[in-house]
């Protein structure tokens, strides 16, 4: 039988409100279960994150807690085949092949090669040693990502007729950018795996949103000045594919 638990797990082994330390119990294994009440939530919904292996569940602000708990616990076979469908982590090793703006590479450890990752003939060759081979290429990654992105982010301000705002990079699971209503711009480091059109169409949207925090038909205009492409081609490649980037150099589950 699934239940919900606190993460000290009582001998009574009763449903805890405790947000902040709680787990599901799905087909004998324990799944962290996030809890998060949202003013703007109309109803209770629960998802799984695969690659944090955690289940979240939102809820309103007025909705009784336990009710929650009940809701997520109704839905126990459901979040289980959604675990037991999630493809696995994809890590970042020697041999390995990984995206970069669109195209294959492969992982090459050697301890002649240097410790910052250079990118040769279809190879991203790092040295140091091999047990940090997956930092070390995510770091570089990222910093990689920050210029580009920088680059992006100054083409399409310029289009825009706008000031360049702030740029930081991140790794949200549920954005892929996103434009804060102080004028900056946060943008996921894995977008730089992405083809360059699908990454510089996330790029755009978020210009778009410094003049217009909303999806209306002013910013969609803004949207389709400013952006090269055909963002809903962008768009779909995003939905196919977005997933499979969140599980690069991801954590490996346990068995």
């Amino acid at each position: 039988m699934n239940s919900i638990f606190s993460t000290s797990r009582s001998d009574s082994r009763s449903a805890s409100v405790d947000q902040d330390a709680l787990e599901i119990e799905l087909e004998g294994r324990f799944y962290p279960l996030r809890v998060r009440k949202l003013a703007q939530a109309r109803s209770i919904a629960v998802s799984v994150d695969t690659v944090k292996s955690e289940v979240r569940l939102t809820m309103p602000r007025y909705v009784n807690t336990a009710q929650a708990l009940r809701f997520a616990q109704s839905k126990s076979e459901w979040l289980a085949e959604r675990f037991a469908e999630a493809l696995p982590p994809i890590p970042i090793v020697d041999g390995a092949q990984l995206a970069f703006a669109g195209q294959t590479h492969v992982i090459c450890w050697s301890d002649q090669y240097s410790r910052k990752p250079v990118k040769i003939d279809g190879e991203i060759r790092v040295g140091g040693p091999q047990d940090r081979v997956s930092a070390r290429v995510i770091s570089w990654m990222k910093d990689e990502a920050r210029d580009v992105y920088a680059d992006d982010l100054a083409d399409y301000c310029l289009r825009a007729g706008m000031k360049v705002p702030t740029l930081s990079v991140g790794d949200a699971r549920r954005r892929w950018g996103s434009c804060s209503g102080r004028k900056a711009i946060r943008l996921s480091w894995r977008l730089i795996m992405a083809p360059p059109m699908v990454r510089r169409s996330v790029v755009a949207h978020e210009v778009a949103h410094l003049r217009h925090m909303n999806h209306s038909p002013a910013f969609y205009a803004l949207l389709d000045s400013i952006f090269e492409g055909e963002r809903r081609v962008a768009d779909r490649w995003l939905k196919q594919h977005g997933a499979a980037l969140h599980l690069i150099g991801a954590p490996a589950r346990e068995t």
